[in-house]
């Protein structure tokens, strides 16, 4: 299987400026014969995205061609997978709830086949439209846009083609280091714990507190490789986080919160409590 010499440069353009506008309704109706296949995006779990870093996720799938194009021929036609959310043509012409290839490369299996690989773009930024609100952490569709193009460029057949798949897009989130006093502590005395639990506002690109969840508190003995959750607190309006617990050991407290349906997880440093 060698390289092919196709490269997504036109998705790679809309991924990093966040235009996402596909430029098909003329040839719409027009049915191009690209099969696209196999489309796994991140790997198939939820896209995580903060307030300021863009999110490249993996993105797989395969392509076959019609007859009369070959994979040897990288400008004779497009197979862009895409997300969206809410209207496919509102998405597809404005760039708005639209999440586009940042690039990706083809390789050759034979003369009509070919294996992709690259990466969607997710840019949280505020200047973009891709995650501009909160309500953006929800279930995406995919969809994909095909082109065929003349010997001249122009285009000859383009179509979009929705898939059953979805993806979920979640608020990223942060939990602080844990902070345990007193240290060092007289075996069988109390330790408390505090920290903070906050999450990615999209509206506002800031991390706001995060009230009224559950967070585990866990422990690691020292010489010892796995935590265990020792106590579960629920985070104040503010996120704030504190419990106790009575010293037995040497070792480390962290906070780790498991997500839900619009948020990630997220794991804290630990904090080393020396038990005399």
């Amino acid at each position: 299987m060698k390289p092919g010499r196709r490269t997504a440069v036109a998705a790679a353009f809309i991924g990093a400026l966040g235009l996402g506008v596909l430029h098909a309704p003329a040839a719409q109706a027009a049915d191009t014969g690209i099969t696209v296949s196999e489309i796994v995006i991140n790997n198939g779990k939820p896209i995580v995205v903060g307030t300021s870093k863009a999110v490249e996720p993996p993105l797989t799938f395969k392509i076959t061609l019609p007859s009369g194009y070959s994979t040897a021929d990288p400008y004779a036609y497009d197979a862009d997978p895409f997300l969206y959310r809410g209207s496919l043509k509102t998405a597809a012409d404005t760039g708005k709830n639209y999440i586009g290839p940042g690039g990706y490369t083809c390789y050759e299996i034979s003369s009509k086949r070919a294996r992709c690989e690259g990466n969607l773009y997710i840019d949280p930024h505020r200047s973009r439209k891709q995650v501009s609100s909160n309500s953006d952490a929800t279930t995406w569709k995919v969809a994909v846009s095909l082109r065929l193009f003349k010997a001249s460029g122009a285009v000859k057949a383009a179509e979009y083609e929705t898939r059953s798949q979805t993806v979920r897009l979640k608020r990223a989130a942060k939990a602080t280091a844990a902070d345990a006093t007193p240290d060092p502590v007289a075996k069988g005395k109390k330790i408390t714990v505090k920290g903070k639990l906050t999450r990615a506002n999209w509206s506002t690109k800031k991390y706001n507190g995060y009230g009224g969840r559950a967070v585990s508190l866990q422990f690691r003995a020292k010489g010892t490789n796995s935590y265990k959750t020792v106590k579960t607190a629920t985070t104040s309006s503010t996120g704030g986080l504190k419990a106790t617990v009575t010293a037995s050991a040497d070792g480390f407290y962290r906070w780790k919160y498991n997500g839900n349906t619009t948020t990630g997880s997220t794991v804290g440093a630990a904090d080393y409590v020396d038990v005399r």
